[in-house]
């Protein structure tokens, strides 16, 4: 079952048990989908479903800090609702050594050996953490192995 099948059947799911927080999210996310797939003219595929819903969490997250500075505690905790829900069809999040023993690794594989080459790492390193990666932090990682 590709994501956007289990996103309809945990739609529906969720419509069943009167979840309205879990049916809004997915329906915001599945709206996300289908402007991106007219957007585009053509079906997304997972790749592209992961994207949207990275795309989505990070907007959240974003939105997340400002409602703590406004003291928004109703909208804070909505907000870290729906980034948990969304986060559940997400892949796996690599941590920090995870990610710095891939960017190693394509710095190593491209012969990389300073900041005039962070461009081509971070291009291949990105298409392989694609989905699992913060780019912030891909980005972060590779100026620091690459100014050493």
């Amino acid at each position: 079952m590709d994501l956007k099948e289990r996103l309809m059947e945990d739609l529906k799911q969720a419509m069943r048990a009167q979840d309205t927080r879990r049916r809004d999210t997915i329906r915001m996310v599945r709206s996300a989908i289908k402007n991106a797939e007219i957007e585009t003219q053509g079906e997304a595929d997972d790749a592209k479903v992961i994207e949207i819903l990275a795309r989505e969490v990070r907007m959240r997250e974003e939105a997340l800090l400002l409602f703590r500075q406004g003291n928004r505690d109703d909208l804070v905790a909505k907000t870290e609702a729906e980034i948990a829900i969304l986060q559940e069809y997400m892949p796996r999040q690599l941590d920090e050594a995870e990610i710095r023993e891939a960017v190693q690794g394509v710095v190593d594989e491209l012969g990389a050996n300073d900041m005039r080459d962070l461009g081509a790492v971070m291009q291949k390193a990105m298409s392989e953490l694609k989905g699992r990666a913060d780019g912030r932090m891909v980005n972060q990682i590779a100026r620091e192995i690459l100014s050493s």
